[in-house]
């Protein structure tokens, strides 16, 4: 029974064991780069989908601008119908009953004027609100870039737990590098 309890290391056990602990130490390493890197890219995943939405708000605003200019436009033409049936009625009609007609066409063109102005107001609206959607939209494509390369980061990073390669690990930095790199451009507007 006390031989059961006494054990004799060999020289090959000891040699897995330090490799054991030689493993974990790069094991290690790649478990917190990897903490790291998936963190990163949660927040430039969410600066991404953030431009992207402000985009289409912006995008949408433009729309339902357009919208109002055209209904404005509409609006418009309305009143240049009624002007023109006005000016018939006041060239058919004879001269003593033409002043009714001739106050409704100086009517007809007043409101004509302001609403062609609002309408050009509203299609300026809808200018500067494509602009905008453009201007957020374009850190999106970058942001898009910077999230995959942290995502191949993360890839090779999991390469390198199972495969023990060191150079791996450094390919993995690189990814993550360019990833941040990326990330920057994008606030640049580069």
């Amino acid at each position: 029974m006390a031989e059961e309890l006494f054990e004799v290391e060999g020289p090959e056990k000891h040699a897995v064991h330090h490799r054991a602990h030689a493993g974990d130490s790069l094991a290690g390493r790649v478990a917190v780069m990897t903490a790291i890197l998936s963190t990163v890219g949660a927040v430039f995943s969410y600066q991404g989908g953030s431009t992207q939405n402000d985009a289409m708000i912006y995008k949408n605003d433009a729309l339902l601008r357009r919208t109002e200019a055209s209904d404005q436009w509409n609006f418009y033409q309305a009143k240049s119908n009624k002007q023109h049936l006005a000016e018939l009625a006041a060239a058919l009609v004879p001269a003593d009953k033409k002043p009714p007609y001739e106050a409704e066409i100086e009517r007809y063109k007043q409101e004509k004027k302001e609403i062609q102005t609002k309408a050009q107001e509203l299609e300026e609206e809808a200018k500067k609100f494509n602009e905008l959607s453009e201007h957020s939209l374009h850190p999106h494509h970058r942001l898009a870039q910077a999230t995959t390369m942290v995502q191949i980061a993360i890839s090779i990073a999991a390469i390198t737990v199972l495969t023990r390669k060191r150079w791996l690990f450094w390919a993995s930095g690189l990814s993550a590098a360019i990833g941040v790199a990326l990330w920057g451009l994008a606030w640049l507007g580069v």
